[in-house]
């Protein structure tokens, strides 16, 4: 009875691992496509920089309004049902790039981003801590770092296959623009916004299915708010969710590790063009970054709890982004391009080390720590556009200046922050 019981839950544990690791290949693949739309909405609605990193904020800002409402949702549906709702209206945003691009409406290309960034919301709220809580706390990194690996897979072949379909020719065309009469140049605008629409009615079909096949999947369910078995009783004088600074703070490191990380990969290839490099190359860029994180998520699992805490890898990581930082600024050309990409590998460990921190002890407060953490998403939303802003007052290359205290705050949350039970 014992072993047949032992032999379910293990089938659980990897039936658990696989679907949720497929979700986050869908989060991959999605988020990262965000790379090269800028360049190209930049080109097909003729944005400026700041303009063009609109693209991030109506997709990440989506995190923050609807984590929340997410939270509530999950509460409801459970884990799975929940999946299958986000998938659902990943896939309704994926469909109003149609009528954006028919149109050419940058408005309507925003509405798509943040309806798809609504979806994740509700996928992100349930797989995270779903993956963090479905085995020991201590390995918790090891195995975000898998799904991770998955994640940044799907991010780094992303942006190559949309290039391909509607960025393949973005040099030729961008000097060919300049030599057009009005007419003809809105005609040539028009044709490129109208390459997006096969690719994500592909997307769309996929999305919906997958949906379906996560409700009828055998997925295992788990009750979160029992999960923490090491002391059930440590929270219960606490009376609302802000009396948790690890929580709280690991809140404010993943807002500023985020917004980090977006920078990071995707304004790498218009940083590459501001440095006269040309698309054909630079539309390769946020692949590397990608490639980075996969080589810092493969460390993760080898060396997360064996050899490292995730204490240790968070810190490290921190002086990592430090000195990248500093490289990035203080060079030019293709050596500050490659410490652009290098943060990847600064990048990869904070998020699977902060989330195991952050909820440990939450108890019953787990989904409700969850969504503010997912809410912590919207750092994606905001820094892009500081970087576009300082950008275009200043210099591409000087705008990086803002990820120093990202990092800063990281090391420290590391060291000293997430030991912090009382106010």
């Amino acid at each position: 009875m014992n072993n047949k019981s032992q032999a379910e839950v293990s089938r659980n544990y990897a039936l658990g691992i696989t679907i949720i690791g497929v979700l986050f290949f869908i989060f991959g693949f999605v988020t990262w496509l965000n790379g090269i739309l800028i360049p190209y909405l930049r080109m097909a609605c003729e944005l400026t920089n700041f303009e063009a990193m609109f693209v991030a904020f109506a997709f990440y800002i989506s995190y923050t309004i609807m984590a929340l409402p997410s939270s509530w949702i999950l509460k409801k549906t459970g884990f799975r049902n929940g999946m299958m709702v986000g998938l659902w209206v990943m896939a309704l945003g994926t469909l109003i790039f149609v009528p954006a691009a028919l149109t050419r409406t940058y408005g309507i290309f925003l509405t798509g981003l943040f309806v798809m960034g609504t979806g994740l919301a509700i996928l992100q709220t349930a797989a995270n801590p779903y993956i963090t809580i479905l085995g020991p706390r201590e390995s918790a990194a090891a195995r975000i770092s898998i799904m991770g690996v998955a994640n940044k897979a799907a991010g780094a072949i992303a942006p190559l296959i949309l290039a391909y379909f509607i960025l393949s020719d973005g040099d030729a065309l961008a000097q060919s623009l300049k030599t057009l009469t009005s007419v003809e140049r809105t005609a040539a605008l028009d044709a490129l916004a109208r390459r997006v629409i096969n690719p994500y009615l592909v997307m769309t079909g996929v999305l919906f299915l997958l949906g379906l096949m996560i409700r009828f999947s055998p997925l295992p369910e788990i009750d979160a708010e029992n999960a923490d078995e090491e002391n059930p009783f440590m929270n219960q004088d606490k009376l609302s969710i802000f009396q948790f600074p690890q929580l709280v703070l690991g809140v404010l490191t993943l807002f500023l590790y985020v917004g980090a990380e977006v920078v990071a990969g995707d304004t790498i290839i218009r940083y590459g063009q501001a440095l006269n490099i040309p698309l054909q190359t630079a539309k390769m860029f946020t692949s590397f970054t990608l490639g980075a994180m996969i080589v810092g998520y493969l460390l993760g699992i080898v060396l997360i709890p064996k050899y490292i805490t995730q204490e240790k890898a968070l810190a490290f990581s921190g002086i990592l982004g430090l000195i990248f930082t500093s490289g990035i600024v203080t060079t030019t050309g293709y050596i500050s391009v490659a410490f652009v990409a290098l943060l990847g590998l600064a990048n990869a460990l904070v998020w699977p080390a902060v989330w195991p921190l952050a909820i440990h002890g939450l108890g019953r407060f787990v989904k409700t720590g969850s969504a503010l953490l997912i809410m912590a998403i919207a750092g994606g939303a905001l820094f892009p556009l500081v970087w576009g802003k300082i950008s275009d007052l200043y210099s591409p290359t000087f705008a990086y200046i803002i990820l120093l205290p990202c990092y800063f705050v990281i090391f420290m949350y590391a060291t000293q922050w997430h030991k912090i039970r009382n106010w």
